[in-house]
């Protein structure tokens, strides 16, 4: 018995029965499920069918745009507007045909006891997923050569923000670290209150970065700041007498008790199986992955990192054009770099071009692609290099001809500098 039995007020059932289904449709699209074996099928077959009725909905119904941009990356797209959209109408059909179907129940007390226990274990694991990756300052990492050079004022408000995390290893670590507590405090029910409390100020403050500096995944952080302060209500009375009224306050209520021994066992096994996949397996994936983190694995073949100056700059036909010609060369540790040009024929990014490439040491040739992962390459360049300090590029680019003569440039950045000082006589 989880709570003594009483009737709810019709209020409560409505909402009860809408904050179920709504959360039903909405959890169930988290992106972690398609990593997960077995899962991952149902997840693909669930996820494509809901998304051709999105489509289908939005085209007589919603009208939010002709056509859907996906969410990859941002979750703030019109197809997640329309989702939204999807999911609020499906809570209130079936609200409806709910209440109509179950108009006799008095309440909904072990429905409510096991959403919230799904509810918990859902923040938890977003917790886990995103505070891991900060703990090994995986999700904003520290900015390159290229991002030094950009000017800040080029700068989208998101990239300010990411550049503000991932300056500082240890607080995006701390960052990480409270993500990672307020998930371990809600898998058990002892401390849930804890961690729901630890999770709505850690999603909080996630929301209202996502607002202020205008990072699409707006909608997602609300959501979970929403989700913990459902998590708090189930103890709101007990909250207000503690922390308001200053009055005693009663013990939580005893738990789902179990008729059964295999379902005492099977509700251990699933929490050990939560555990494993979504901390332990992440945990170690992580540190695997620190241990050769993608801007220190150092390729076969690379040019010296550095930023270089274009000395000469010889071409003809397009460009010869002022603002396609390249005004520095920067290679960064990863065989990739920019170029301070407005060429689109490379990836343009806050005013600068960037692009992978390949050495070729051997026949001394540099291929350049947009991405270094790219099989395809933009075009192949002449490579020479007469000594530490200079770099002579030479060959053909869309027919263009090209030769480029650039100078180590010995710049450095204070900023880079990281600088720490417990006392500090002027502002810096």
């Amino acid at each position: 018995m989880i709570t003594s039995p009483s009737d709810w007020p019709l209020w409560r059932k409505v909402i009860f029965r809408f904050t179920a289904i709504y959360l039903g449709f909405y959890c169930i699209n988290f992106f972690g499920f398609a990593q997960l074996p077995l899962i991952n099928t149902v997840y693909g077959i669930y996820t494509a069918a809901e998304k051709a009725v999105i489509e289908w909905l939005n085209q007589y119904l919603f009208h939010i745009k002709d056509v859907l941009v996906p969410v990859a990356g941002s979750g703030d797209t019109s197809f997640g507007y329309a989702a939204l959209c999807f999911h609020s109408l499906m809570a209130l059909v079936g609200t409806a045909l709910w209440s109509l179907l179950d108009r006799k129940r008095p309440s909904y007390e072990t429905a409510y006891y096991w959403l919230i226990v799904g509810l918990r274990y859902y923040v938890s694991m977003v917790s886990f997923v995103y505070g891991i990756i900060k703990v090994y300052a995986q999700q904003m990492p520290f900015p390159n050569l290229s991002q030094f050079a950009t000017p800040i004022g080029d700068l989208s408000p998101m990239r300010l923000a990411w550049f503000f995390i991932g300056y500082s290893q240890p607080y995006e670590v701390f960052s990480g670290v409270m993500e990672c507590v307020a998930g371990a405090l809600l898998i058990f029910r002892r401390t849930s209150t804890l961690g729901a409390l630890v999770a709505a100020g850690v999603f909080l403050n996630v929301a209202m970065m996502n607002l202020a500096y205008n990072i699409p995944v707006k909608l997602f952080s609300m959501h979970l700041f929403v989700f913990s302060c459902i998590l708090l209500l189930t103890d709101a009375q007990r909250l207000l007498r503690f922390f308001v009224l200053n009055q005693p306050t009663e013990p939580l209520p005893p738990a789902y008790a179990f008729s059964e021994k295999w379902m005492q066992t099977t509700r251990i096994l699933l929490k050990v199986v939560f555990i494993g996949l979504f901390i332990v397996f992440p945990f170690y994936s992580s540190y695997q992955s620190s241990l050769h983190p993608f801007n220190d694995a150092p390729p076969k073949e690379v040019l010296t990192t550095g930023i270089f100056d274009v000395a000469s700059f010889e071409t003809s036909g397009r460009m010869a054009t002022d603002s396609l010609r390249w005004k520095d060369v920067i290679f960064e540790k990863n065989n990739s770099g920019s170029i301070q040009t407005t060429d689109t024929l490379f990836r343009i990014r806050y005013g600068r071009a960037y692009f992978g490439y390949k050495l070729d040491s051997l026949h001394q040739t540099i291929s350049f692609k947009k991405r270094s992962s790219d099989s395809a390459n933009l075009f192949i360049l002449q490579c020479t290099l007469p000594d530490t300090n200079t770099v002579i590029l030479k060959g053909k680019v869309q027919n263009d001809s090209l030769k480029v003569v650039l100078k180590r440039k010995n710049k450095t950045f204070p900023l880079a500098k990281k600088p720490f000082d417990w006392m500090l006589e002027t502002v810096p």
